[in-house]
């Protein structure tokens, strides 16, 4: 019998050869998650963050997309930190733009690693990287790794989305906003037991185009919809500035979510096959996006 690993080559350097993107690779996001977190905490401004934005800026550069930066400085409980958001771009030739994001910088906690809050989202956008390299494309596509999500102290408008709160306005003072298709946020999607909010403040037109597309791939049972929550993350900037955002985060991590910002969001509670999921839904919206007008 042949192994998966060979199957996995051979319909990517098929899909090369067609110009066709390759599937995605849960196992490489996975990887790619277990190499974030092994960085160690990785909040904003710390030598660890500073470690993982040049293997960022390596991979993007790797895997062909161009590398734009978006650095401030942000008033924090803490003081002035240092904050940095990596876009990589992937032209099209339509002058429209999909944006994948999410957030890479993990919460100030004791013993706090984030593999599924922070890692996972870094390494799925790292592997995404992977099947948009070489790929003709209609519409730009923009993967964006923000810095500062996580709050300093308690959660508030003012201490926490930092990175995309700066994006967000800098994207509507220069115009980009209104180039933007799309915008799709993971976050925490690594988690074994995979169920996805159904979130009412993303932009309901988007979420039913995901949601109609998970279940004619077969993976309803992971993107529910009889379970509405209205999320604070990081699509919310975006749809302040006339964006269509959604937000994907599955906040139902272990028990009760008693491994949420806790020493107990381990790499040992992901799997590859949560990755490979929202990837592959994800891989087939961006094509339905870049179809339409």
């Amino acid at each position: 019998m042949r192994s998966p690993a060979i199957f996995l080559l051979t319909a990517i350097c098929l899909s090369a050869l067609h110009g066709a993107p390759p599937p995605f690779s849960g196992e490489h996001a996975f990887e790619y998650t277990r190499k974030a977190v092994a960085f160690g905490p990785r909040p904003p401004g710390s030598a660890a963050i500073k470690q993982l934005q040049a293997y960022i800026l390596a991979q993007i550069a790797s895997h062909g997309g161009t590398v734009s930066t978006d650095d401030f400085n942000a008033t924090t409980p803490k003081g002035s930190v240092p904050m940095r958001n990596i876009i990589a771009r992937y032209p099209g030739k339509s002058g429209k733009v999909i944006v994948i994001s999410g957030h890479y910088d993990t919460k100030i906690l004791p013993g706090f690693v984030g593999a599924n809050d922070g890692g996972s989202s870094t390494g799925f956008l790292l592997a995404m990287l992977e099947s948009l390299q070489g790929a003709p494309r209609k519409d730009d596509i923009w993967v964006v790794f923000l810095d500062g999500e996580e709050a300093f102290g308690e959660w508030s408008d003012t201490d926490s989305l930092y990175g995309s709160r700066h994006l967000a306005q800098k994207w509507l003072s220069d115009g980009t906003s209104v180039k933007v298709k799309a915008l799709i946020n993971v976050d925490m999607i690594g988690d074994k037991d995979l169920h996805l909010v159904f979130d009412m403040n993303s932009a309901p037109s988007l979420r039913t185009l995901v949601w109609e597309t998970a279940a004619r791939l077969g993976f309803s049972s992971q993107f529910p919809g009889n379970n509405p929550t209205e999320m604070g993350d990081d699509h919310q900037p975006f749809i302040r500035a006339g964006i269509k955002a959604l937000d994907l985060i599955d906040f139902d991590y272990g028990p009760g979510n008693s491994f949420w910002h806790t020493p107990k969001d381990t790499v040992d509670k992901l799997s590859p096959n949560s990755f490979r999921i929202v990837g592959t839904v994800l891989q087939n919206v961006i094509s339905q996006l870049e179809a339409a007008r």
